[in-house]
């Protein structure tokens, strides 16, 4: 896939440039750190929209969690709060809690910030169904020992978790149907990329971000393929005939280079939001608290250095033309996108693999609070340098999502170039 990308003003090169040599080296590095390593996740919730109990019995569909001792202790202590300040008081607090006393010694400042703490865990401008990181069914995992990579979790099961996902969330009438689904008509997908085009533009880039998250999973399965199991070893690496049968021109009939693009197009909204969020984590205050001071300083500045370096980017998206129209109108559709990408989110506790549930709750909540940063674009500017983020907050959790998720599309479109070479080497 090559050249420019529709309702954008940059092209696949570009990206591609910028993201293998620039930005994905570092961002990996990031995301090697503590803070970034631990998400906090609940994986026996039930399904919600249909009873299902057919849970993956291969041993690769397995998530491990932590021993909670492994959890740094910063991190334990207060999965949703950001400072240690903030975790210093959360403990007197449970502490006060627990004796029945009242606790006077709070600030005016903190009492707010606790107070917008609460707030937030229940507020309306989410796109995700977020996990209760209170249950005691939610446990740490560790994403560097549950990669994501193929399992042996496919058919069926898993087609109708992306068929409810495309069919029912994508703003699609049942008569238009998808290319190569199921029971489609034979006109090579001729209906729908009519409807596509007529469709207002949040409409079409809501498809376009499933479908370019759905590309970046096949990406990953098909670099992390399992090529050798004997009692001995597994081997994990490239599968070009995997890959080729997702995306090959012939093979897909035109569609692997849409679906490419569309990975594309999900890769410059998540770096707008990236580029867009930079006030957040700029503030002195705001620390990614592990409870080791020097790392944690360490890793701020690395983090500031992404964002400086998303925000350097030529070709950005340009958000304004989303919900531009008639107030009351932008504001409708504006809610039905929320609400249908919260729906998406919920259907990731319908599948049956544990370890694609948790990437795929991981960066749908991601992608979630990318859109977020891009609808909170006045709040952030307002956002103070010191005190609480009034009308604006980022929980550790959708922090650890957003980075990671972004760093999925980084690690997918790394691993188109390699399998560029492999193919071109093949002829």
């Amino acid at each position: 896939v090559t050249g420019h990308l529709d309702d954008c003003t940059c092209d696949v090169e570009t990206i591609d440039a910028f993201n293998n040599y620039k930005l994905f080296p570092r961002l990996n590095e990031l995301l090697q750190s503590d803070y970034f390593r631990y998400y906090k996740v609940n994986l026996k919730k039930p399904c919600p929209f249909w009873n299902d109990n057919s849970h993956c019995g291969i041993r690769d569909c397995a998530a491990k969690p932590c021993p909670s001792e492994e959890v740094p202790d910063g991190i334990r202590s207060g999965s949703y709060k950001y400072s240690e300040e903030a975790n210093n008081h959360a403990e007197e607090c449970e502490e006060a809690k627990r004796l029945g006393a009242v606790d006077g010694s709070l600030s005016k400042e903190t009492q707010q910030a606790v107070l917008q703490w609460t707030r937030h865990d229940d507020s309306s401008d989410s796109f995700c169904e977020a996990d209760d990181i209170y249950s005691p069914e939610a446990e740490y995992v560790d994403l560097l020992l549950n990669p994501e990579r193929y399992t042996g979790y496919k058919g069926p099961d898993a087609w109708k978790i992306w068929n409810s996902i495309y069919e029912e969330n994508c703003f699609k009438p049942q008569n238009v149907k998808r290319p190569l689904a199921s029971g489609r008509g034979d006109d090579g997908g001729h209906t729908f990329y009519k409807w596509l085009k007529g469709v207002c533009v949040e409409k079409r880039a809501f498809y376009k971000l499933i479908s370019g998250l759905h590309a970046s999973i096949n990406i990953h399965l098909s670099a992390r393929y399992l090529l050798q199991d004997t009692w001995s070893e597994k081997k994990w690496g490239p599968n070009v005939t995997e890959f080729q049968q997702r995306f090959d021109e012939v093979l897909t009939r035109g569609e692997g280079p849409r679906r490419l693009k569309n990975l594309y197009f999900l890769y410059l909204i998540e770096l707008r939001a990236l580029s867009k969020v930079l006030p957040f984590f700029e503030r002195p205050g705001f620390q990614l608290y592990t409870g080791k001071n020097h790392h944690d300083a360490e890793m701020k500045n690395q983090l500031l250095e992404i964002l400086h370096l998303a925000k350097s980017f030529p070709l950005h998206f340009d958000e304004n033309s989303f919900f531009a129209g008639n107030k009351k109108e932008a504001a409708k559709l504006k809610e039905e996108f929320r609400l249908h990408f919260k729906n998406i989110s919920k259907i990731m506790d319908c599948v049956g693999c544990f370890k694609c549930r948790l990437w795929g709750k991981l960066q749908t909540q991601g992608l979630g609070t990318a859109l977020k940063i891009l609808f909170s674009e006045n709040l952030i500017e307002k956002i103070p340098e010191s005190g609480p983020s009034y009308g604006f907050h980022l929980t550790r959790q959708e922090i650890v999502a957003l980075f990671n998720a972004f760093g999925r599309i980084s690690t997918s479109i790394r691993e188109l170039e390699n399998f560029r070479n492999i193919l071109r080497n093949m002829r």
